[in-house]
């Protein structure tokens, strides 16, 4: 039996950039995001947790996570997420 997996979005605030994963344990990601261990991420900290979905097995979740990051943060980003681009300092399919 698959384990459930989790497609989670990150937002900070401070570089009001978007980041897209997968995990088992999202607020565990959000801990070692915030902790630095990504260069990326480290970059741009803090992060907080905007959405999160549950899928029932990794091949699915990375399914959807890939769908996600090719909308590039643009309208259907936000249609996929339901979140909503105001707030977050965005302008719809920008």
């Amino acid at each position: 039996m698959d384990q459930p997996y989790w497609v989670y979005v990150l937002y900070s605030d401070a570089a009001k950039r978007f980041y897209v994963g997968s995990s088992d344990d999202p607020d565990r990601r959000l801990e070692s995001h915030n902790a630095g261990m990504s260069r990326w991420t480290a970059r741009h900290m803090p992060w907080r947790i905007v959405y999160r979905q549950r899928f029932p097995d990794i091949t699915q979740a990375r399914r959807f996570e890939n769908r996600l990051k090719r909308q590039r943060g643009g309208g259907g980003f936000f249609a996929l997420t339901g979140l909503s681009p105001g707030e977050f300092g965005r302008r719809q399919g920008s």
